[in-house]
Formats: C-alpha cells, sequence, structure tokens
C-alpha cells in the first residue's frame, strides 16, 4: 500500500499525516474496529471520540513524529476541544487511506 501523507496546518504549524498499514492494526486494536468500520463511523457523524483522537495520533506516528510528541499534541490540541474541530481532520485522513489521494495521478 502505497500513500502520500496528508499534510495541513495542525496546532502550531504545518504537520503530516500517514496511517501506514502497521498503525492501521493498531488503530483497529485502540478503536475496537476494521478500518472500513472506523472510517464509515466518522463519515457517517456516528463515531465515538477514539474514532477521532486516535486516528489523529497514530497518521502522526504514521508520517514520523515520535509517539511522545505525537501524545503530547493530542493533549495540546484535541482533548478538550469541541470535536467538530478535529473530526474533519480525522476524516480526511481516512479519505486518504481509502480513496488517496485525488491530485495524484495513476500510472498505467
Amino acid at each position: 500500500m502505497t500513500m502520500t501523507a496528508y499534510t495541513i496546518f495542525f496546532g502550531d504549524g504545518e504537520h503530516a499525516f500517514k496511517l501506514t498499514p502497521a498503525v492501521i492494526g493498531e488503530l483497529e486494536t485502540k478503536c475496537g474496529s476494521g478500518i472500513g468500520m472506523i472510517a464509515n463511523r466518522l463519515f457517517s457523524r456516528n463515531f465515538a471520540q477514539a474514532d477521532v483522537t486516535e486516528t489523529i495520533r497514530l497518521a502522526l506516528i504514521g508520517a514520523g513524529t515520535p509517539p511522545k510528541r505525537a501524545h503530547e499534541f493530542i493533549v495540546a490540541y484535541v482533548d478538550g476541544r469541541p470535536l467538530i474541530e478535529t473530526y474533519e481532520l480525522a476524516a480526511k485522513i481516512l479519505e486518504r487511506v481509502l480513496f488517496g489521494n485525488p491530485s495524484e495521478t495513476k500510472g498505467t
């Protein structure tokens, strides 16, 4: 699975987010569901808080942020904030995993 990182302003600057196969497994464990079900819950707005926070935390780690720093980002910029503020980021991360980057062309 090849996937480019999704880069956007988050918290204190531009950060990359990428769910690699290894962190997808961890996300599935943390959220108690497969990646498709997690995405379905987010896309239909029937999500749990862990669906949002763990998607963001693990995508930071998947893109190269050290785990301790990723946790610090969650504490500083996700925990205690209205969920809608971070819901859209989590949905975009999962959208990239499922559908790829719309600006990339596929080679034939």
